[in-house]
């Protein structure tokens, strides 16, 4: 048999590439291939012979060129269990260059598969013929909220019904009541909540026991027809035994109550992605040829012009026209205070503006903007699968089966033991009723989801579930020094006129020959003359050596700046020890005379010391690995309270500080690596866990495990305590989770709990994993100051 694929291929640039494809993949056995440079894609034919895509994408790849994959996030109804999500897994993952994660906590799949090979409508498709229903999320959230509106009161309406239909056939059991319904009766409410309740059960359990699994559904389906179905035997045919029909109705009513309650709760667990897409405003002012019109957000494209008035939320990522106002980027970074705002600044799509009119350009809509780019950052992290999940995947998938195997083995037991068939079946009933895998599987995504929602309100964001749980782990922790521990802006910290000089001419010729430079020092002494209020001396004939200094004419007189090398002067007495110290030092001279000297630092980040205190108090050792030199870099960590300190290390040479760190860590530690992002890039990837001070840069958010959006140091401490703090609740939900199961099986079994309250206890064990992850939202980060 004869299979045909049309595998899409990057990175060929001219025709001569296709045919060295086509040559690669015809050596490959039984491929018959046929690439076309104009589309970009191989048509392949695969004979009987076992060549599989990975064999495919591995020629490829040896070849020069890659394959592409995408990404598309499926939201899912009708999953009820661990088993649900563990079996639409299975599905996706048999098609072709598809790999799923599927989550139940957010009913969501997160899918990477190979364009043309597969699409969205395939992947639906999947997904329906297991059972379930699936939509493109994001396509349209307002409908999916109605969904789930109109789920939950269907949900009520079945637990209302429920109710009065089963308290009539607890009459019995009211103290003093000495009320029994005829059991003609009994039949008729019974058979209304075993048919009415239990529909949705018997729809999904055919579901999966036709996809050939089993889950929760399964257990609950079993465990109440069987009670339903001897109690109808024994009502027809006037058999002296009792009946169970109370017991059937009572567990599907209480499995309702705990889904309706689930329900409302796994809402409440997901409310940090709503509250992110919500940031996005609905409408935009729009200048057209018209003048200003309110358009969708939606419809804006790069270049538009938009007006935010005050108090509006900002519509997309975009640069200031005209205007000032300052600007509450809380949701996006954590920082409590607005920021000022002005022409030529950039601002973030969702961020609200104050009192201000601003007139923006804009830089990037749709998918493109930062709040895009953060809320699908979150939800990936939210729908990725833990560490520790893998092993509660596998538990999950035999669960079922062997609560079968229990349910019958108590059944005959039972009887074997007492003599009684009705008391071995009512034993085995509740067995397969208090079993519960659901509490199982939501027991570590949903403490993920709030612990990633949790932090992305406190400008943290987590890549995946897995840098949420490492992040903890940490015990080696490398830090670059610019921009990390400093503030990544030089700033002048000290002026040394020469004798008969003062601070103001200095600075003032200084600021004068800098008046144009673009580099960063020159920024430093700008900055310093406009915070002194010094007017910069007019210069011409302004001329530039490249990296040594600058020359030019002041009233007629020449003047120049730059190194001591440069000017041929040494620096002496306070200047000389600030040069010492690690501090740059700029020269001035005037007609051959020096003027002075302006020392030039990188400030300190005003938490970075308390940080690194922080970090100590962790069980976390701190390194300095850095560019700059040695007696710079003595300077930087003595003052924050680092003792080890790597200087004149390049960019591209952290990474192998990074390997050197992990093969001297103890065993199982951990090796984290703090930068900004940007030249630390190959160190972040190289680490067990890369953090970027990114402050929302697009090379922080696409390169690192866990960016920090705000700009104090103390969100390093607080994203170890989020992932310490959520692993913690991850440990106490399967603690939960098991011990439920540890100790209702077998006292079911031996007839210690009956169906009914084996139905409320597995109903509450889903609703207290789900209520205990919520507790993560008491999660606050640092303050500020030392208040502790």
């Amino acid at each position: 048999m004869t299979t045909t694929l049309s595998l899409p291929v990057e990175g060929m640039t001219c025709a001569a590439c296709a045919t060295r494809l086509e040559k690669v993949l015809n050596r490959l056995p039984g491929v018959k291939a046929q690439v076309s440079f104009a589309t970009r894609k191989a048509a392949i034919d695969l004979g009987t012979e076992q060549t599989s895509l990975s064999d495919l994408e591995g020629a490829v790849e040896k070849a020069g060129f890659s394959v592409p994959h995408e990404h598309i996030t499926l939201a899912i109804d009708g999953m009820t269990c661990a088993s649900c999500s563990a079996r639409i897994t299975r599905v996706l993952d048999r098609i072709e260059g598809v790999s799923a994660s599927v989550s139940l906590a957010t009913n969501r799949a997160e899918i990477d598969f190979i364009p043309g090979l597969s699409s969205a409508n395939d992947l639906i498709g999947a997904v329906s013929r297991a059972g379930y229903t699936a939509t493109v999320a994001g396509t349209d959230e307002d409908q999916r909220h109605d969904r789930r509106r109109r789920e939950r009161l269907r949900l009520k309406i079945e637990f209302v019904a429920g109710v009065l239909l089963t308290l009539p056939l607890l009459l019995d059991m009211v103290p003093g009541a000495h009320v029994m319904l005829p059991r003609g009766v009994q039949l008729v409410l019974a058979t209304l909540v075993q048919f009415g309740l239990g529909a949705k059960f018997y729809r999904s359990a055919w579901a999966a026991v036709r996809g050939g699994g089993a889950n929760m559904d399964v257990l609950v389906a079993l465990g109440t027809t069987v009670a339903w179905l001897a109690s109808v035997i024994v009502t027809v045919f006037h058999l002296p035994e009792q009946v169970w029909f109370e017991s059937g109705a009572t567990v599907l009513t209480l499995v309702t109550a705990g889904r309706l309650m689930e329900s409302s709760a796994k809402d409440r667990a997901a409310a940090g992605v709503e509250r992110l897409i919500r940031l996005q405003p609905a409408t935009a002012h729009i200048e057209t040829t018209h003048g200003v019109e309110d358009r969708p957000a939606a419809s804006l494209a790069t270049g538009d012009i938009f007006i935010v008035r005050a108090g509006e939320a900002v519509p997309t990522d975009g640069q200031i026209l005209n205007g000032e106002s300052s600007l509450d980027e809380a949701m996006l970074t954590g920082e409590s205070m607005p920021a000022s705002r002005g022409p030529g600044d950039a601002v973030k799509g969702g961020t609200i503006n104050g009192a201000g009119v601003l007139r923006v350009k804009a830089t990037a809509v749709g998918s493109d903007t930062a709040l895009a780019r953060i809320t699908r950052m979150v939800s990936e992290a939210e729908g990725s699968k833990a560490p520790i999940e893998r092993l509660v995947d596998r538990v999950s998938s035999i669960f079922v089966p062997i609560i079968l195997v229990i349910a019958v083995l108590t059944l005959g037991g039972g009887w074997l033991a007492t003599g009684s068939f009705a008391r071995g079946l009512i034993n085995a009933v509740a067995v397969l009723v208090v079993a519960c895998p659901c509490a199982l599987g939501l027991a570590t995504p949903t403490a993920i989801m709030v612990g990633a929602g949790r932090g992305a309100a406190a400008g943290l964001l987590f890549r995946s579930a897995e840098a949420l749980e490492q992040m903890g782990r940490i015990r080696v922790l490398l830090m670059d020094k610019t921009g990390t521990l400093t503030e990544g802006k030089p700033q002048v910290t000290g002026l040394f006129p020469a004798s008969g000089e003062t601070d103001t001419h200095l600075l003032a010729v200084a600021a004068g020959l800098e008046s144009d430079s673009s580099h960063p020092l020159a920024g430093a002494v700008r900055d310093a003359a406009v915070a002194r209020n010094v007017q910069p001396v007019a210069i011409t004939e302004n001329t530039t050596s490249a990296g040594h200094g600058l020359a030019g004419l002041c009233d007629g007189v020449p003047v120049r700046l730059g190194s001591a090398r440069f000017l041929g002067e040494e620096p002496t007495g306070a200047a000389a020890q600030a040069a010492l110290s690690g501090q740059t030092l700029i020269g001035v001279e005037k007609n051959s005379l020096l003027l002075g000297w302006i020392a030039v630092a990188d400030t300190l980040r005003p938490d970075a010391a308390r940080c690194i205190t922080l970090l100590r108090s962790y069980g976390i050792r701190p390194i300095m690995v850095t560019g700059d030199t040695e007696a710079a870099a003595k300077r930087v960590a003595a003052s924050v309270g680092i003792d080890e300190v790597i200087a004149g290390v390049l960019p591209g040479d952290k990474a192998a500080e990074v390997k050197k760190a992990r093969q001297s860590a103890a065993q199982g530690a951990l090796v984290g690596m703090v930068g900004d992002g940007i030249n630390d890039a190959p160190a972040l990837a190289t680490a067990d866990v890369g953090i970027a001070m990114g402050g929302g840069t697009d090379v922080a958010l696409e390169t690192a495990d866990v960016v920090l959006m705000r700009s104090q140091l103390l969100a390093l401490a607080d994203a170890i305590r989020l992932s310490r703090a959520t692993s913690r609740k991850i440990h106490q939900n399967l603690f939960f989770a098991c011990i439920y199961n540890v100790l209702g099986v077998p006292l079911a079994a031996f007839g210690v709990l009956p169906p009914m309250v084996s139905g409320a206890a597995m109903a509450m064990s889903s609703v207290s994993v789900v209520a205990s992850a919520l507790m993560l939202n008491r999660w606050k980060p640092l303050p500020d100051k030392e208040t502790e």
